[in-house]
């Protein structure tokens, strides 16, 4: 586990072509880390064939919706929350 809660994160901006989790929304954005799940397989390289070792630390990350849209018009207060992976994740400055 490399990050904890309450820890700002952002998420890697980094091309990927083929299968993965991280929603294109949410690349190169900062939100703080909510919750630390567990260690699972990597579903990007399981997805074609591999046993997905090393496991990968999944994290539950919460974002401001006006950080994700701009043009967001609900409660400043509103926040979504999504599961990323370690390896898509890096120190916010």
């Amino acid at each position: 586990m490399r990050y904890r809660v309450g820890q700002r994160v952002r998420v890697a901006a980094r091309r990927h072509e083929g299968h993965h989790r991280t929603p294109g929304y949410v690349k190169g954005k900062s939100g703080s880390i909510e919750r630390v799940h567990a260690s699972f397989t990597n579903p990007e390289t399981r997805a074609y064939g591999s046993d997905g070792l090393p496991s990968q630390t999944l994290y539950l990350v919460g974002f401001a919706q006006r950080d994700l849209w701009p043009e967001y018009r609900g409660r400043p207060s509103d926040r979504i929350s999504v599961d990323v992976f370690e390896h898509w994740l890096e120190e916010a400055e």
